[in-house]
């Protein structure tokens, strides 16, 4: 399934072209400018519809879908409120850049009580694609949110590939285990077991999300390549802002998200206030907040 290039926002240097869906801006192609090689998921339907949702205010799931915050209590989707968005707007476009806001309005007050703009800028530098998050709080208040992204990659890339060829390949040896997730519920146990098959990466399997998404709270590493066993590097992802990290895909599904995350998904035995929640930021009056991550994709691939 291929885009439909009318409906999308686009830029391109040299060697890759990107194109961002208006809705929710979503990166929806990562591609090389030369031998069209493409690098994302196609989001197919049929198995899971989405590319690379923008996740603010919450990631993940909260218990019942609601938190609370002064005693008021609010409902809010998986994720948040912007994957699906019809109303984040193109503020800016350079030959090589994307930057895109979503301000506050009386509908999202209601979800959420505090007054933001949400900007995510998507910016090409040679074969590297930056991500830049901007929160910016426009209350009286301190604001509270997490952030992170959930790009997913083709797997495999090339027609000659298996879903087992593939590895995430860490840049530091892990001792890390993943928290495992609540599957009735979407939230996070405090149980935990290995996931990685060598000191730093992890082999992909079709089975390997049947207990749904790989959760990591410390791991030593920021940077982690997507390998194939007979093409190298296809790409890295690089995420220094970022503290927490979620790996999955559907069971059985040519893709893997690889998803830097400032915050995760309620823990069972969450108050479900908002102030209380883990990896939540606060972000003081009339204070700017900013955290980017990197898509590298390696030169061989380019053509």
């Amino acid at each position: 399934m291929r885009l439909n290039i009318r409906q999308m926002f686009q830029v391109s240097n040299e060697v890759l072209k990107i194109s961002v869906k208006p809705k929710g801006a979503e990166l929806c192609e990562i591609a090389s400018v030369k031998n069209d090689n493409q690098f994302m998921w196609h989001a197919d339907p049929d198995i899971w519809g989405s590319y690379a949702p923008n996740l603010f205010p919450i990631i993940g799931a909260l218990k019942n879908d609601q938190y609370t915050f002064e005693g008021k209590t609010y409902n809010m989707p998986k994720h948040g409120f912007v994957r699906h968005n019809d109303d984040i707007k193109l503020i800016d476009q350079s030959k090589n850049s994307l930057t895109f806001s979503l301000i506050y309005n009386e509908d999202l007050l209601k979800q959420f009580p505090f007054k933001f703009e949400f900007l995510i800028t998507y910016t090409l530098d040679n074969n590297t694609l930056n991500i830049k998050h901007t929160v910016k709080n426009l209350d009286n208040k301190a604001i509270y949110f997490s952030i992170g992204g959930h790009p997913a990659f083709k797997c495999p890339i090339y027609k000659d590939e298996n879903y087992t060829d593939y590895s995430l390949v860490f840049e530091h040896e892990e001792t890390a285990q993943t928290y495992l997730l609540n599957i009735d519920n979407g939230l996070v146990t405090n149980q935990t077991k290995p996931a990685f098959n060598t000191k730093n990466s992890i082999n992909l399997r079709p089975d390997l999300f049947n207990e749904d998404a790989l959760i990591f709270k410390d791991l030593q590493s920021r940077k982690v390549a997507l390998v194939s066993k007979t093409h190298g590097e296809i790409l890295n992802i690089t995420y220094k802002d970022f503290n927490y990290l979620g790996i999955w895909a559907k069971p059985n599904a040519p893709y893997v998200c690889v998803e830097p995350w400032l915050g995760i998904a309620d823990a069972e035995n969450t108050t479900q206030k908002l102030t209380e929640k883990e990896g939540i930021i606060k972000l003081p009056q009339d204070e700017t907040f900013n955290a980017s991550y990197s898509i590298q994709i390696h030169e061989h691939h380019l053509g």
